[in-house]
């Protein structure tokens, strides 16, 4: 087997992961070629970056391809906020991702089903606030808002 081979591929996907502000790179499979060449390839992989580098990776962030991605998310993105759909019908707006998932957590406990995780965060305007409530209102699974700001 080419353990070197092994090696090196190992060192330069970890120079990827570093290179890239990656948060995951996944090999599946990692295999060797035929036994004549016995070569180590990455036949698939997956890998995310770190949203918060995208300022330091603009070439890889402008290579997304937004027809993949929740529009309500995208929506959330431009005007600084965090969204991540649910499948519940309980909409949730909150300043925090601790306080999101306290949040998420009291809803589940009590039997509800949160519809999203929307964090506004600390300093959001009425801008942000006008859109977040737009983003919860475009669901159509959403039957109420609970809206948890601290502060």
């Amino acid at each position: 087997r080419d353990v070197a081979g092994v090696a090196d591929q190992i060192q330069k996907l970890y120079e990827l992961f570093l290179k890239t502000d990656a948060t995951q790179v996944e090999i599946n499979p990692f295999a060797v070629t035929d036994k004549g060449t016995g070569h180590v390839v990455c036949v698939d992989a997956k890998v995310n970056f770190d949203d918060n580098a995208a300022f330091r990776q603009k070439e890889l962030f402008a290579q997304e391809d937004e027809s993949t991605v929740d529009p309500r998310e995208l929506a959330a993105t431009k005007v600084g906020l965090n969204y991540v759909g649910m499948d519940g019908n309980i909409g949730c707006l909150v300043n925090g991702a601790g306080l999101a998932m306290a949040t998420m957590d009291i809803i589940k406990l009590y039997g509800g089903s949160p519809a999203n995780f929307l964090d506004v965060g600390g300093g959001a305007n009425r801008d942000q606030v006008t859109e977040a409530f737009r983003i919860i209102q475009s669901d159509p699974q959403v039957k109420a808002i609970l809206v948890n700001i601290f502060g």
